[in-house]
């Protein structure tokens, strides 16, 4: 389902730019990271004061491991909870992937292999998180720099089937999708194709760099054409979305910063007022 209250532009909150968000006057909305936030306790000053000025909040989390063959934990979704409780969250997010196995955490979100078998451990896993969490949960698309051998399908029909098989929304990054163009092949066109606007929630963007020839998803770089192409093709096709930029180190200055909101705002901005399909945008 499309998320009440998501709309317009929005940024990842981070205690670095508190101040600059703060100030953001036209804040559509903010996401905050459940992992960075105390496990206990009173809510962040800064984030109670956007709150009261009615800017909608989003917790995100990547601990969950959705894609693990274990269940998530009983102890992780009730802390997500009360966190998104504690927050007044409007919906939680997380991956489509998998961070533990046999105790032992990766720590990186890693892709999970492009199964049968892997769609079922997914549905199960995702109608457990469901129940346990008070506010809807939107599933995100990640970035890699390998594929699993002998994949069943491509990317697109695990974003169709999970969405199938499931009553999650999509939170479609952008630039995860352009790393993965990049990386591996991806058709980009098949993955805009199968969101339905009713089941997106929102939309990330974020920076990243070439390196020995892959592309890495860093959230520390400015946000190439790339991705802002991908935003205007799905808006194109969807009309206007709610989107949000992701920084998580080399931090900006502020004008710099409001520079790279206001190109995903153009970029959306362009997509959607013809509402045209323009299919041949879609490609980095």
């Amino acid at each position: 389902m499309s998320i009440p209250g998501l709309q317009g532009v929005g940024i990842g909150w981070r205690r670095e730019l508190a101040h600059v968000i703060d100030r953001m006057p036209d804040l559509g909305f903010i996401e905050v990271l459940a992992e960075h936030l105390p496990p206990a306790g009173p809510v962040p000053t800064p984030l109670l004061r956007l709150r009261e000025r009615g800017v909608p909040i989003v917790l995100h989390a990547v601990s969950l491991g959705l894609g693990s063959a274990e269940p998530p934990s009983p102890k992780r979704l009730e802390w997500l909870a009360r966190l998104a409780e504690r927050l007044g969250a409007v919906c939680i997010s997380e991956h489509l992937a998998f961070v533990r196995a046999a105790g032992i955490e990766s720590g990186h979100l890693l892709p999970v292999p492009r199964s049968d078998l892997m769609l079922e451990v997914l549905e199960e896993n995702i109608h457990l998180a469901q129940a346990a969490l008070p506010v809807p949960l939107a599933l995100e698309n990640v970035a890699s720099l390998f594929e699993w051998p002998d994949p069943a399908f491509p990317e697109a029909e695990l974003l169709r089937a999970v969405l199938t098989r499931t009553r999650a929304s999509l939170l479609l990054d952008v630039a995860n999708l352009y790393s993965h163009v990049l990386n591996h092949g991806t058709d980009a066109d098949a993955v805009l194709d199968i969101v339905p606007r009713e089941r997106l929630a929102y939309v990330h963007v974020a920076g990243g760099v070439r390196h020995d020839g892959l592309y890495h998803d860093t959230h520390a770089h400015p946000v190439p054409e790339g991705p802002l192409r991908l935003l205007g093709a799905l808006a194109a096709r969807l009309g206007p979305v709610p989107v949000m930029l992701e920084r998580d180190d080399h931090f900006p200055p502020e004008d710099v910063l409001l520079a790279e909101l206001a190109s995903l705002r153009d970029a959306v901005a362009r997509g959607a007022g013809p509402r045209v399909t323009a299919t041949h945008e879609a490609h980095p």
